[in-house]
Protein backbone atom coordinates (compact mmCIF):
# COMPACT_ATOMS: atom_id res chain seq x y z
CA UNK A 1 0.00 0.00 0.00
CA UNK A 2 2.67 2.19 1.10
CA UNK A 3 4.39 1.29 -2.25
CA UNK A 4 1.84 2.13 -4.12
CA UNK A 5 0.50 5.35 -2.42
CA UNK A 6 4.93 6.97 -2.84
CA UNK A 7 3.93 5.92 -7.29
CA UNK A 8 1.18 8.02 -7.03
CA UNK A 9 2.93 10.83 -5.38
CA UNK A 10 5.30 10.67 -7.56
CA UNK A 11 3.37 10.83 -10.86
CA UNK A 12 1.58 13.50 -9.49
CA UNK A 13 4.83 15.43 -8.60
CA UNK A 14 6.51 15.03 -12.38
CA UNK A 15 3.04 16.11 -13.79
CA UNK A 16 2.97 19.15 -11.91
CA UNK A 17 6.42 19.66 -12.29
CA UNK A 18 5.62 19.54 -16.41
CA UNK A 19 2.71 21.74 -16.11
CA UNK A 20 4.94 24.77 -14.52
CA UNK A 21 7.15 24.43 -16.89
CA UNK A 22 4.61 24.88 -19.74
CA UNK A 23 3.08 27.45 -17.83
CA UNK A 24 6.68 29.18 -17.36
CA UNK A 25 7.89 28.98 -21.16
CA UNK A 26 4.19 30.85 -22.12
CA UNK A 27 4.56 33.20 -19.99
CA UNK A 28 7.99 34.46 -21.47
CA UNK A 29 7.94 37.18 -24.06
CA UNK A 30 8.31 36.31 -27.47
CA UNK A 31 11.27 38.67 -28.30
CA UNK A 32 13.34 37.90 -24.76
CA UNK A 33 15.09 35.13 -27.25
CA UNK A 34 15.54 37.27 -30.11
CA UNK A 35 16.44 40.77 -31.20
CA UNK A 36 15.47 44.33 -30.76
CA UNK A 37 12.81 45.43 -33.30
CA UNK A 38 14.81 47.60 -36.28
CA UNK A 39 12.65 50.37 -37.40
CA UNK A 40 14.09 52.07 -40.88
CA UNK A 41 13.61 55.98 -41.34
CA UNK A 42 14.71 56.75 -45.27
CA UNK A 43 15.66 59.72 -46.37
CA UNK A 44 13.97 63.10 -48.68
CA UNK A 45 12.13 62.08 -51.96
CA UNK A 46 11.56 58.38 -50.97
CA UNK A 47 9.60 56.02 -49.11
CA UNK A 48 9.65 52.65 -46.96
CA UNK A 49 10.16 51.11 -49.85
CA UNK A 50 13.69 51.96 -50.18
CA UNK A 51 14.15 49.53 -47.86
CA UNK A 52 13.29 46.53 -49.15
CA UNK A 53 16.56 44.87 -49.96
CA UNK A 54 18.08 45.21 -46.19
CA UNK A 55 15.06 43.66 -44.67
CA UNK A 56 15.24 40.45 -47.02
CA UNK A 57 18.82 40.45 -46.17
CA UNK A 58 17.60 40.83 -42.24
CA UNK A 59 15.28 38.53 -42.94
CA UNK A 60 17.93 35.78 -44.13
CA UNK A 61 20.15 36.06 -41.44
CA UNK A 62 17.75 35.58 -38.96
CA UNK A 63 14.97 38.40 -38.50
CA UNK A 64 11.22 37.22 -38.70
CA UNK A 65 9.17 40.42 -39.97
CA UNK A 66 7.87 41.31 -36.96
CA UNK A 67 10.95 42.53 -36.01
CA UNK A 68 11.22 44.60 -38.61
CA UNK A 69 9.54 48.21 -39.29
CA UNK A 70 10.35 50.83 -42.09
CA UNK A 71 8.15 53.75 -41.59
CA UNK A 72 7.30 56.16 -44.62
CA UNK A 73 6.62 59.98 -43.93
CA UNK A 74 5.83 63.57 -45.55
CA UNK A 75 9.32 63.78 -46.49
CA UNK A 76 8.54 67.76 -47.18
CA UNK A 77 8.02 68.48 -43.77
CA UNK A 78 10.10 69.89 -41.61
CA UNK A 79 12.77 67.28 -39.02
CA UNK A 80 10.97 68.39 -36.57
CA UNK A 81 7.60 67.51 -37.23
CA UNK A 82 8.95 64.03 -38.84
CA UNK A 83 10.77 63.27 -35.47
CA UNK A 84 7.42 63.99 -33.58
CA UNK A 85 5.50 61.67 -36.14
CA UNK A 86 8.95 58.72 -35.72
CA UNK A 87 8.35 58.97 -31.80
CA UNK A 88 4.62 58.04 -32.00
CA UNK A 89 5.47 55.21 -34.62
CA UNK A 90 8.38 53.87 -32.35
CA UNK A 91 6.04 53.64 -29.58
CA UNK A 92 3.72 51.62 -31.06
CA UNK A 93 6.20 49.32 -31.81
CA UNK A 94 7.80 48.82 -28.69
CA UNK A 95 3.86 48.02 -27.77
CA UNK A 96 3.26 45.80 -30.30
CA UNK A 97 6.01 43.92 -29.91
CA UNK A 98 6.54 43.97 -25.74
CA UNK A 99 10.26 45.37 -26.17
CA UNK A 100 12.00 48.07 -24.16
CA UNK A 101 14.36 49.42 -26.98
CA UNK A 102 14.33 49.62 -31.05
CA UNK A 103 17.27 49.92 -33.02
CA UNK A 104 17.00 52.71 -35.45
CA UNK A 105 18.86 52.52 -39.04
CA UNK A 106 18.32 55.49 -40.85
CA UNK A 107 19.37 56.70 -44.74
CA UNK A 108 20.30 60.42 -45.62
CA UNK A 109 18.09 62.92 -44.14
CA UNK A 110 16.23 60.33 -42.16
CA UNK A 111 19.58 60.74 -40.03
CA UNK A 112 18.06 64.30 -39.11
CA UNK A 113 14.59 64.18 -38.29
CA UNK A 114 16.07 60.72 -36.07
CA UNK A 115 18.50 61.99 -34.19
CA UNK A 116 16.10 65.37 -33.73
CA UNK A 117 13.96 63.00 -31.82
CA UNK A 118 16.98 60.99 -29.82
CA UNK A 119 18.29 64.30 -28.73
CA UNK A 120 15.10 66.42 -27.69
CA UNK A 121 12.31 63.78 -27.57
CA UNK A 122 13.06 61.53 -25.49
CA UNK A 123 14.43 59.16 -27.83
CA UNK A 124 17.61 57.74 -26.07
CA UNK A 125 15.70 55.68 -23.75
CA UNK A 126 14.29 53.92 -26.55
CA UNK A 127 16.76 53.27 -28.81
CA UNK A 128 19.93 51.09 -28.39
CA UNK A 129 21.70 51.13 -31.36
CA UNK A 130 21.65 53.92 -33.91
CA UNK A 131 23.40 53.85 -37.45
CA UNK A 132 23.60 56.69 -40.11
CA UNK A 133 24.14 55.46 -43.67
CA UNK A 134 25.21 58.31 -45.84
CA UNK A 135 22.81 60.80 -42.96
CA UNK A 136 23.50 64.84 -43.93
CA UNK A 137 24.39 64.90 -40.34
CA UNK A 138 26.40 68.38 -41.26
CA UNK A 139 24.28 69.20 -43.93
CA UNK A 140 25.51 69.30 -47.85
CA UNK A 141 25.83 72.44 -50.33
CA UNK A 142 23.35 70.41 -52.72
CA UNK A 143 20.55 71.14 -50.55
CA UNK A 144 20.63 75.08 -51.95
CA UNK A 145 19.10 72.92 -55.08
CA UNK A 146 15.64 72.78 -53.56
CA UNK A 147 16.00 74.41 -50.11
CA UNK A 148 13.67 77.29 -51.75
CA UNK A 149 11.24 74.41 -51.99
CA UNK A 150 10.77 72.63 -49.31
CA UNK A 151 11.11 73.11 -45.42
CA UNK A 152 12.75 69.67 -44.87
CA UNK A 153 15.41 70.27 -47.52
CA UNK A 154 16.07 74.00 -45.89
CA UNK A 155 16.89 72.13 -43.19
CA UNK A 156 19.90 70.20 -44.71
CA UNK A 157 21.86 73.13 -45.73
CA UNK A 158 25.42 73.47 -44.24
CA UNK A 159 24.41 75.85 -41.46
CA UNK A 160 20.90 76.10 -41.22
CA UNK A 161 19.79 77.04 -38.05
CA UNK A 162 18.29 73.67 -37.61
CA UNK A 163 21.57 71.71 -37.91
CA UNK A 164 23.34 74.50 -35.56
CA UNK A 165 21.31 73.63 -32.71
CA UNK A 166 20.76 69.86 -33.89
CA UNK A 167 24.83 69.62 -33.20
CA UNK A 168 25.49 71.96 -30.24
CA UNK A 169 26.72 69.88 -27.62
CA UNK A 170 26.78 66.12 -27.56
CA UNK A 171 26.00 64.85 -31.02
CA UNK A 172 26.00 61.18 -30.04
CA UNK A 173 23.57 61.87 -26.54
CA UNK A 174 22.68 59.01 -23.88
CA UNK A 175 23.49 55.56 -23.62
CA UNK A 176 23.06 54.60 -27.02
CA UNK A 177 25.71 52.96 -29.74
CA UNK A 178 26.33 55.02 -32.39
CA UNK A 179 27.57 54.45 -36.01
CA UNK A 180 27.79 56.28 -39.14
CA UNK A 181 28.24 54.71 -42.44
CA UNK A 182 30.07 56.99 -45.16
CA UNK A 183 31.19 56.63 -48.67
CA UNK A 184 34.00 59.08 -50.14
CA UNK A 185 32.17 59.89 -53.46
CA UNK A 186 28.80 60.67 -52.30
CA UNK A 187 27.38 63.09 -55.05
CA UNK A 188 24.59 64.06 -52.83
CA UNK A 189 26.75 64.98 -49.74
CA UNK A 190 28.97 67.74 -50.18
CA UNK A 191 31.66 67.51 -48.38
CA UNK A 192 31.44 63.79 -47.68
CA UNK A 193 33.02 64.06 -44.48
CA UNK A 194 29.93 65.44 -43.54
CA UNK A 195 28.15 61.96 -42.90
CA UNK A 196 30.26 61.77 -39.77
CA UNK A 197 28.97 62.16 -36.28
CA UNK A 198 31.47 62.81 -33.21
CA UNK A 199 31.53 60.20 -30.64
CA UNK A 200 30.54 57.40 -33.09
CA UNK A 201 31.92 54.81 -34.72
CA UNK A 202 32.32 56.24 -37.78
CA UNK A 203 32.91 54.18 -41.10
CA UNK A 204 34.21 55.01 -44.56
CA UNK A 205 32.95 52.16 -46.69
CA UNK A 206 34.57 53.09 -49.56
CA UNK A 207 33.16 54.72 -53.30
CA UNK A 208 28.80 53.53 -53.38
CA UNK A 209 26.83 56.09 -54.68
CA UNK A 210 24.16 57.94 -51.83
CA UNK A 211 21.04 56.12 -53.45
CA UNK A 212 23.19 52.43 -53.60
CA UNK A 213 24.12 53.27 -49.80
CA UNK A 214 21.51 51.75 -48.26
CA UNK A 215 20.69 49.10 -50.57
CA UNK A 216 24.47 47.68 -51.09
CA UNK A 217 25.41 44.13 -49.38
CA UNK A 218 28.74 45.06 -48.21
CA UNK A 219 27.42 47.68 -46.59
CA UNK A 220 24.81 45.87 -44.80
CA UNK A 221 26.66 42.71 -43.36
CA UNK A 222 28.96 45.87 -41.35
CA UNK A 223 25.46 47.32 -40.32
CA UNK A 224 24.41 43.87 -39.57
CA UNK A 225 27.80 43.53 -37.35
CA UNK A 226 27.19 46.41 -35.61
CA UNK A 227 23.73 45.87 -34.22
CA UNK A 228 24.43 42.08 -33.77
Amino acid sequence: MQRHKRRIAAALSAVTTSLLLSLSLASTPAHAASHDPIVFVHGLSSDSTSWDDWIADFEADGYSSSELYAISYDWTKSNVTTASTLSTYIQSVLSKTGASKVDLVVHSMGALNSRYYLKNLGGTSYVDHFVSVAGVNHGTSIASLCGWLYTSCKEMQTGSSFLTALNSGDETPGSVSYAAYWSDCDAAIDPDTSAELSGATNVDVGCISHTDMNNDHGVYEQVHAFIS
